[in-house]
């Protein structure tokens, strides 16, 4: 052997060492794993979603699991690292939707068939990238296990695991309030909301309270912190809302019963403004008496608070909106039209009909879905 051959190099060159063995132990099925005599230890990594690239966290995690599966096969134990990716659906179809739609080609147009041709190839693409990855990081996988969570044995998995909870009465399907994006037309967490302070307005719509004439005690009532609205129209409580579209799904108005400015309201009804609808006013201390007029609308299919009220004082629930954020045929006015069409037309319905107290400038916290 030559003195230069016997030189180690000065210098790691991980194209010269990673590459050779990595092909070495992989020609020679080093991470095979098949059932036998042996105590088994198995991992199944956690799968990486096929919308992007590995980041630090999968570095680290997969580097902790690559150190546990060797030790264990070190110590004569029939270890089974099973690799795989995740289909992400929400955020894959986002990208599928954007990059069709730089090749001129919109999602609609499309049948399902044809997305799903899209999807596949995308989740070929990149879940490649991600499997290739973690070949360069050495990790020692049984690639002839390999898995994503959307092929057909997965997907039979799911289903039978799924049927069989249901029919022994482990899960079931209920009404629930959930965040929807009405873009990608799928629910997301709440960690897929993503909130922005934006400039809006706060509108005060006078929700006029139902036969009454002539309010008793009226000065009295007054002097104890009352603050009662009239004009010639009638006695009004005001509600201020930002998202007047949603009034037409309002079934009950709602006041803290410690609020001294709204206990003449105690018992009464108030009519739904433009709607006409007559609706019961109710009590409870979720309402924050400093905020606003202390009078909450309360619309049970269109705010996770009002869900609440609505189940804890057993109010009907009517979804104004279909999935795609047009006012739905349950609403008694403006079915068809988007909701943000919706709101700059009822705001001035409101104001020609006189329903309008007042709109101040509002710093709001608004949802943004992250995938659209």
């Amino acid at each position: 052997m030559s003195e230069k051959e016997n030189t180690l190099a000065t210098k790691y060159d991980p194209k010269e060492v990673e590459d050779k063995w990595y092909k070495y132990w992989e020609s020679h099925d080093l991470f095979k794993s098949v059932p036998d005599e042996r105590e088994p230890y198995c991992i199944v990594i956690p799968p990486p979603n096929v919308t992007g690239v590995l980041h630090m966290g999968h570095m680290l995690n997969n580097t902790i699991q690559d150190i546990l599966i060797r030790r264990a096969r070190m110590e004569g134990k029939n270890a089974l690292w099973v690799p795989g990716t995740d289909h992400a659906s929400i955020a894959t179809e986002a990208k599928v939707v954007k990059r069709l739609a730089e090749q001129g080609i919109r999602k609609r147009d499309l049948t399902r068939d044809e997305f799903l041709k899209h999807a596949w190839d995308w989740t070929h693409e990149h879940g490649g990238i991600i499997l290739q990855q973690l070949r360069k990081l050495g990790a020692s996988c049984d690639w002839s296990r390999t898995a994503f969570t959307m092929d057909e044995t997965r997907s039979k998995s799911v289903l039978k695991v799924f049927v069989d909870l249901y029919d022994k009465g482990y899960i079931y399907r209920g009404l629930r309030m959930v965040n929807w994006d009405p873009k990608a037309q799928t629910a997301l967490s709440n960690e897929e909301v993503i909130y922005r302070e934006e400039k809006s307005h706060l509108y005060h719509l006078k929700y006029y309270v139902d036969g009454l004439q002539t309010l008793e005690n009226e000065e009295q009532l007054r002097a104890e912190g009352n603050i009662i609205h009239k004009d010639e129209k009638g006695y009004y409580a005001v509600v201020a809302t930002t998202r007047p579209e949603t009034i037409m799904g309002d079934t009950a108005m709602c006041v803290n019963p410690k609020d001294p400015k709204n206990q003449w309201l105690k018992g009464r009804k108030v009519i739904v403004p433009l709607v006409g609808r007559v609706i019961n006013v109710i009590e409870d201390r979720y309402v924050e008496i400093e905020f606003g007029t202390g009078c909450l609308k309360v619309t049970p299919a269109h705010d996770p608070n009002d869900y609440v009220l609505g189940k804890t004082h057993n109010l009907e629930t009517i979804d104004i909106f279909n999935a795609d954020a047009t006012i739905s045929e349950q609403s008694p006015l403006y079915v068809g039209m988007d909701r943000m069409e919706c709101r700059k037309v009822i705001v001035e319905d409101l104001k020609n009909a006189g329903l309008v107290e007042k709109i101040e400038d509002y710093d709001n916290k608004v949802g943004y879905s992250e995938r659209n």
